[in-house]
C-alpha cells in the first residue's frame, strides 16, 4: 500500500499533471468569460437586428405540453449560442497557439540573438556545427 501512495505522489507532483490542472482551471474561467460575452454582448445586438428574436428561446416544438406530459422540443436557439461560443473559443485558441509557435520558433533559432535560446537547442546547434566541420574535414582528406 505504501508503494501505491508513493507512485501516486510521483504521478501527481509531475510537472505535466500540474500544468494540465492549471490549464483546466484557466480554461474553465475563460469559458465563463466567453459565455458572458456571447450572452450579454453579442446576442443582444443580434436579437435587435433580427427583429427582437431571442435565440436562446427558439425551439422547434415536436409535442405540445399537455396535462401530465412535458413538452418535447428541439432547442436550436441554444445550439446557435453554443456554436458562437465554440467559434470564439476556437479562434482565441488558434491565435494563442500561433503566437506561442512564433515565439517558440524564435527561441529555437540559435542564430537569433533577440531571444534567449534554450540550452538543449544551443547544444544541438553546436553539435550540428561540429558535425558539419567534421564532414568537411573528412571530405577534404578523402579528396587528397
Amino acid at each position: 500500500m505504501k508503494d501505491f501512495f508513493k507512485e501516486f505522489k510521483n504521478f501527481a507532483i509531475k510537472g505535466n499533471m500540474i500544468d494540465m490542472a492549471v490549464g483546466i482551471i484557466i480554461g474553465t474561467a475563460f469559458n465563463k468569460v466567453v459565455d458572458a460575452i456571447v450572452k450579454k454582448v453579442i446576442m443582444p445586438p443580434l436579437n435587435l437586428l433580427t427583429g427582437g428574436v431571442n435565440y436562446s428561446d427558439r425551439k422547434l416544438i415536436l409535442r405540445e405540453k399537455q396535462d401530465n406530459i412535458e413538452e418535447v422540443a428541439i432547442a436550436y436557439g441554444e445550439l446557435i449560442e453554443v456554436f458562437i461560443d465554440f467559434i470564439i473559443v476556437a479562434f482565441t485558441i488558434f491565435v494563442v497557439i500561433k503566437f506561442i509557435n512564433r515565439f517558440k520558433s524564435k527561441s529555437e533559432d540559435p542564430k537569433n540573438k533577440e531571444v534567449a535560446t534554450p540550452k538543449n537547442i544551443e547544444l544541438l546547434a553546436n553539435l550540428e556545427k561540429l558535425m558539419k566541420e567534421q564532414n568537411n574535414l573528412l571530405r577534404s582528406i578523402k579528396e587528397k
